[in-house]
């Protein structure tokens, strides 16, 4: 590779770490190529870009990046493969159910929102990060459910004051 091949490929990666918020590094080394079809077909269906890069360019894209991927670097050794995704779970659900019928992938660690996850001991946590549509969604069901109750007991209530309000006018009359 010509060292322009290699500034090309830098400055590429450099623009896919800074367009995605989400951002996996993983060992997928040893998966025979059927494995390795089946990851791939499993991350396109989940709407994850993988893609396996050489560690001294990602390296070198990650320092002239502007975001600050903190001890991610120090993981860049032997075979590395990047994960994109829009959904800061997808990638670690994607390679959950893949550890099901396979020791591999392992995760190396994770850029999520600004935040930086080291070793494969933390897939579990990023399983469990809920993605902003649906900290959103758990918001908005928050800010419904006192309107409602609000609404329900009025008109609960409200039957009951008119049937009192009834009674009194009866009995006055």
């Amino acid at each position: 590779m010509t060292r322009e091949e290699k500034s090309q490929v830098i400055e590429e990666l450099t623009a896919q770490l800074a367009e995605n918020a989400n951002i996996y590094l993983a060992d997928i080394s040893g998966l025979n190529a059927a494995n390795t079809s089946n990851l791939r077909r499993a991350c396109f269906k989940a709407n994850v870009k993988l893609a396996v890069v050489k560690n001294t360019l990602l390296e070198k894209a990650m320092e002239a990046s502007d975001r600050d991927f903190g001890d991610l670097p120090s993981t860049l050794k032997g075979n590395t493969s990047v994960m994109y995704s829009e959904t800061g779970n997808a990638p670690a659900k994607v390679i959950k159910a893949f550890r099901k019928k396979s020791e591999k992938p392992l995760l190396k660690g994770a850029f999520i929102e600004e935040e930086v996850y080291i070793g494969d001991n933390q897939l579990d946590a990023l399983v469990d990060i809920k993605s902003r549509e649906e900290l959103i969604g758990e918001i908005v069901g928050l800010l419904q459910s006192p309107a409602k109750n609000v609404v329900s007991a009025l008109k609960s209530s409200g039957g009951k004051l008119s049937g009192i309000l009834k009674t009194l006018s009866q009995k006055e009359g």
